[in-house]
């Protein structure tokens, strides 16, 4: 032996046991003991850094002489590696390959068992437990690529072939808390796929997209006429990224994810292009659910005519909108389209002889010429204290977004009784339960009856495309589902969605289904009478007031809407 025993004992457990392996000469490893001791590094991590030693042949040592499991990193699939997710210049720091997450453990390949350091700041960092596995030090640099490069290739192939998203700009809202972490989110392939999802949800008609992350895999969803379709799955591994980088584009705090953030995003598409989307950040068991709406003010002002009105509905509107005062409700479930027609409604109205104020929770459509109030609680602007001060303010017209209690209730009703038009929507299934709803808030009878002109209930049913199909339905189910026998013997053509490369599955666009009831004398007396909703209805129905049923069985009679659309948006 050319050294001698006691030298040999110098030599920590692992090089002895490298020696007797045949990995490396005696003498070789007592000078890289000295040479790691003047470099202030621990004896393995020399042997890693200067590749002293078989790469493969030292992982299979040391992995039995630390207790640590051995990798084959050649047979591990990192495209979904939530390297993307950590501090680049960390894990190649210390050479750290991130594998694969399961709850609040991190699995990380690594060359150097010793390496304690790079353990507990990867832990440290990114809030997770590290349990390392040992890979040869020759494969490590190229899986750490491969790691890291995965995610953004998986990125470039999604937003690849799409032009204009090099042109888009976007301002954030300013009233919104910014936060100075914002580096993390401004990579080029999280950039460009957002804007590609944003560009493609304009183009498609969507009204909302939907970021998604779940435990195995995320999703992408645009809800497109109503009916929230997938659009694209990226990587999980990007998820923290993407909402990073969402979340830097309404000025929201990046670093805040235990609570609910709301934001507003303005995307300048061209010079004379632009859109609003409105934020909300979600926090989920498997991350941040962000959800977009596209507040697309070009939309709002349809006129009475494309709303979806029969004749004699459009012709109750126009004459309740255009009275010096009085109220004018509108009812239905969220996203049925209330906030469309009263905006349509102030589209007729608005002109400068007019002073116009609306309070809402949120502003989704911006008016030319109309004084729009976002509601805040949180600072004691609320419907009520709004709707005060509009009093003060000589209005003409006022658009309350919705009558949620008693007291906003009674100011709108003053503010109709004393010479305004007051426009606002409540929830409720129908025009007459509308009544019913007002008077357990505590509305007088007397009150509603002097002050509300028309109750309108409505839905949005999804129009069929150009391509639709004729569809033979049985004369009994015609009758089950509410047809007269009267139509059915005239003879009635019912078509179903078809399918092109221009639609949504057989649809494309969306049209309102209506109840439009004007508050008559008979219905007064019933109201003052302490009647209820079935009384009211009764009583409409005798008048001719169709309800929300019969008038989706009218559009399908006209061709607009299919069965199993008016089956979805109205109840039998």
């Amino acid at each position: 032996m050319s050294a001698q025993p006691a030298a040999m004992m110098r030599l920590p457990a692992l090089g002895r046991k490298l020696v007797d392996a045949g990995l490396l000469e005696e003498d070789k490893a007592l000078a890289l003991m000295d040479e790691a001791a003047e470099k202030g590094r621990s004896f393995t991590s020399h042997l890693v850094r200067e590749k002293a030693v078989d790469a493969r042949g030292f992982a299979h040592i040391a992995a039995k002489d630390f207790g640590i499991p051995l990798v084959d990193l050649s047979a591990v699939d990192l495209r979904n590696s939530p390297a993307s997710e950590l501090k680049e210049d960390l894990i190649r720091q210390h050479q750290l390959v991130p594998i694969f997450k399961r709850g609040k453990r991190l699995y990380v390949a690594m060359a150097d068992p010793g390496n304690r350091t790079g353990i507990d700041q990867l832990s440290f960092s990114s809030g997770m437990q590290v349990e390392a596995l040992l890979a040869p030090y020759n494969a490590i640099e190229s899986a750490l690529d491969r790691a890291l490069q995965g995610s953004s290739q998986a990125f470039d192939e999604l937003t690849e072939g799409d032009e204009g998203l090099e042109g888009m700009e976007f301002e954030a809202d300013e009233d919104a808390e910014s936060s100075d972490t914002a580096s993390d989110a401004d990579d080029a392939p999280v950039v460009r796929f957002v804007n590609k999802v944003l560009l493609d949800a304009i183009r498609k008609g969507t009204s909302d997209i939907h970021f998604e992350p779940y435990e195995h895999d995320y999703r992408v969803r645009f809800r497109i006429d109503g009916v929230l379709v997938t659009q694209v799955t990226p990587p999980k591994s990007m998820a923290t990224r993407l909402a990073a980088r969402l979340k830097v584009m309404a000025n929201l705090d990046i670093a805040e994810r235990r609570i609910p953030q709301d934001g507003r995003i303005k995307l300048n598409v061209t010079k004379t292009t632009a859109y609003d989307f409105r934020v909300s950040t979600l926090p989920t068991l498997w991350g941040e659910k962000i959800v977009l709406r596209i507040l697309d003010s070009s939309g709002a002002y349809l006129g009475p005519d494309k709303l979806g009105f029969e004749p004699a509905q459009r012709d109750h509107y126009l004459s309740a909108i255009n009275k010096p005062y009085g109220m004018v409700l509108v009812t239905g479930p969220t996203g049925s389209g209330k906030t469309v027609t009263l905006y349509t409604a102030l589209g007729i109205l608005n002109d400068e002889g007019r002073n116009i104020s609306t309070v809402e929770d949120p502003v989704e459509i911006r008016m030319q010429g109309v004084n729009q109030v976002q509601q805040n609680a949180k600072q004691g602007l609320t419907f009520a204290a709004a709707l005060r001060s509009f009093l003060r303010q000589d209005p003409d017209i006022v658009m309350v977004g919705e009558i949620r209690d008693l007291e906003t209730a009674e100011i709108a009703i003053k503010a109709a009784q004393t010479g305004h038009l007051v426009l606002s929507t409540l929830h409720t299934n129908d025009a007459p339960a509308t009544v019913a709803r007002l008077v357990n808030m505590g509305v007088a009878p007397f009150n509603i009856v002097s002050t509300l002109h028309l109750v309108l209930a409505q839905r949005l049913a999804r129009t069929l495309h150009s391509c639709r199909k004729l569809e033979k339905v049985e004369e009994e189910k015609l009758l089950a589902i509410g047809f007269e026998e009267e139509e059915i013997a005239e003879g009635i053509r019912i078509y179903g969605p078809g399918e092109c490369d221009q639609c949504t599955g057989g649809y494309k666009g969306r049209t309102g289904v209506f109840q439009v009831m004007p508050i008559s004398e008979e219905m007064e007396k019933i109201i003052l009478n302490n009647g209820g909703a079935i009384e009211i209805a009764h009583q409409a129905d005798t008048e001719g007031v169709i309800d929300l049923r019969r008038a989706a069985l009218n559009k399908v009679k006209q061709g607009m809407i299919s069965l199993n659309e008016m089956n979805r948006v109205t109840k039998d």
